[in-house]
């Protein structure tokens, strides 16, 4: 019997995405809430101090959170207030929540009938974090599922990068796999990795007795540029003879490979049923998947977990000739709904990575965003050419972590040392009674360590601009006031941990929409096939976590 979809994986919100009417009504929610909060996704946060960005928020909002706990700061991407806080803030973060995907995991097996987890040996899994073996072990038992009840000839990894995917679901679950990527450097990993795991099954079924010649290696190819005419013109290309040599080609060469070299399942008189999966798949490729998908008749189903939003292409900015990433619906594209580059970062924010932050973590986050914003000062005031080209500076947290587990073990000493220097003093007969003792440590604590607080958070900050200027290839003037601009600015910083969460609670929202534009795209096509969304992995460990699965109708 054929594998079934049941539910859509989102029964804990009030909205459905059951139907293209219900995804469509949910998404119009989402427009209808974000409109008057564009001051907060469309802001360039390096602006925060030149434009002063926390005078367009609510200044009740600000005053109570800028005097808020950095725990409580981290969970509001989640939906959680604090009973104390103003009426209207509370409501704009529940409404967040309530228009956001569920994350937590689905019940698979309920699902996806007849699914069933493996767990990964330690030659298959050798290389993976433990994100990377989570993801792999759910989503190739879905994906394996899926394609041998379409009796699928073979499985299209794209965007495969390392291979472990397309790795497991060839040894592990025996189907032909073609891993194709960008990076050539991936695909020649994928092969030689391919070849280490083969060694180990061969000699593992020679110690059984039994013939190696049905052991497949995934195939590799690199494409540079891949699009939907690339990907489904893999469409005519047969793995059913592919068993121990592997093939890697560009997608330049892919149309002269295609006809002189593979044969074409159409010409051995049978129709070719192809599954597209992707992992994570970046940017305009989750598109480039779901277009193929409905585009091309041999591709029978399609599971994509999107990622990196901010990578997107957009209706209605400089490419409006080309099939963009954001919106594929005709009911987006109809309702004028517009992102922007900001709404697309921000779409990446992900509020089990926020919950998840220590107390310490979240404190240095928004010390970079203090001293991002500081440094667009720096540029405002000496480079005003180089702001024009909106530059970017990477990122530079991992330096600075270092810097300021230094400054914690110098913390550390100088607190050892005021309290040595503060019994010396007892001892030297000062008068033997508490108050004394209090105003000597409140003395060694007020001035020396607290000032040099302040001093090294300002050598960071000037550490992020000598490093932000080398990234920007520019040479640092000599009059340059790195300390004045800080002090100027530093009076503001504590407002930066507010602000963005604030942000930050919109992003679930707007990630949200953006994947429901891709289901109601699919749903668009009417009842040629079953398309769901469903959040597949442990949000705590692949916050990415949501699947578009489709299949279609009839296919077998």
């Amino acid at each position: 019997m054929a594998t079934g979809f049941r539910g859509n994986g989102s029964s804990s919100c009030k909205y459905k995405c059951d139907t293209a009417a219900n995804t469509l009504q949910w998404i119009k929610a989402i427009a209808d809430f974000i409109r008057p909060y564009s001051f907060l996704i469309n802001a360039p946060v390096v602006n925060f101090f030149k434009d002063r960005l926390w005078e367009a928020v609510d200044e009740e909002w600000m005053e109570c959170l800028r005097k808020e706990h950095v725990k409580n700061l981290l969970l509001i991407p989640s939906g959680a207030v604090q009973e104390y806080w103003p009426d209207s803030l509370k409501k704009f973060i529940r409404t967040s929540k309530s228009l956001a995907l569920g994350r937590e995991q689905a019940d698979l097996q309920m699902v996806l009938p007849g699914w069933c987890i493996a767990s990964l040996n330690t030659v298959l899994s050798q290389g993976m974090n433990q994100k990377k073996k989570h993801e792999v072990e759910v989503l190739s038992a879905i994906i394996s599922l899926i394609a041998s009840d379409l009796k699928s000839h073979a499985i299209v990894d794209v965007g495969a990068g390392q291979g472990y995917l397309a790795q497991v679901l060839s040894f592990h679950y025996k189907h032909s796999v073609l891993a194709i990527d960008a990076c050539s450097h991936h695909g020649n990993v994928t092969s030689a990795r391919s070849e280490r795991i083969k060694k180990y099954y061969s000699a593992q079924i020679r110690k059984s007795g039994l013939e190696t010649n049905s052991l497949r290696l995934p195939k590799a190819m690199t494409f540079h540029v891949l699009s939907v005419d690339a990907l489904k013109s893999l469409a005519n290309m047969s793995l059913q003879d592919d068993h121990a040599d592997k093939t890697s080609v560009t997608g330049d060469d892919l149309e002269k490979t295609s006809r002189q070299e593979l044969k074409g399942l159409c010409s051995s008189g049978k129709e070719p049923s192809l599954v597209l999966a992707g992992l994570h798949a970046c940017g305009d490729l989750s598109m480039i998947m779901l277009r193929t998908f409905v585009e091309c008749k041999e591709v029978k189903a399609v599971i994509n977990i999107g990622c990196c939003y901010n990578l997107l292409s957009e209706y209605g900015s400089d490419n409006e000739g080309v099939q963009n990433g954001f919106p594929m619906s005709f009911g987006v594209k109809s309702s004028g709904l517009f992102l922007g580059k900001s709404g697309r970062d921000l779409a990446c924010q992900s509020a089990e990575r926020w919950r998840n932050l220590e107390n310490e973590g979240g404190v240095h986050n928004f010390e970079l965003h203090a001293f991002r914003a500081a440094f667009q000062m720096v540029l405002y005031k000496y480079y005003p050419e180089v702001v024009a080209t909106f530059p970017s500076v990477g990122r530079q947290g991992k330096a600075l972590r270092r810097r300021k587990k230094r400054e914690a073990a110098l913390s550390s000493q100088c607190h050892e040392d005021k309290l040595e220097a503060s019994q010396s003093d007892l001892i030297g007969g000062l008068p033997d009674n508490s108050n004394a003792f209090s105003h000597t440590i409140s003395d060694y604590g007020s001035t020396p360590c607290e000032q040099a607080k302040s001093v090294d958070k300002y050598l960071l900050f000037e550490n992020f601009c000598q490093s932000g200027l080398n990234r920007l290839g520019l040479q640092s003037l000599q009059d340059m006031d790195y300390y004045g601009i800080w002090m100027d600015n530093e009076p503001f910083a504590e407002l930066i941990g507010p602000y963005w969460s604030l942000r930050a609670a919109l992003g679930p929202v707007l990630e949200t929409c953006i994947l429901l534009d891709r289901l109601l795209f699919l749903q668009e096509q009417g009842e040629s096939l079953d398309a769901i969304l469903l959040p597949i992995f442990h949000p705590d460990l692949s916050p990415r976590n949501v699947a578009i699965i489709a299949r279609k109708v009839g296919a077998t």
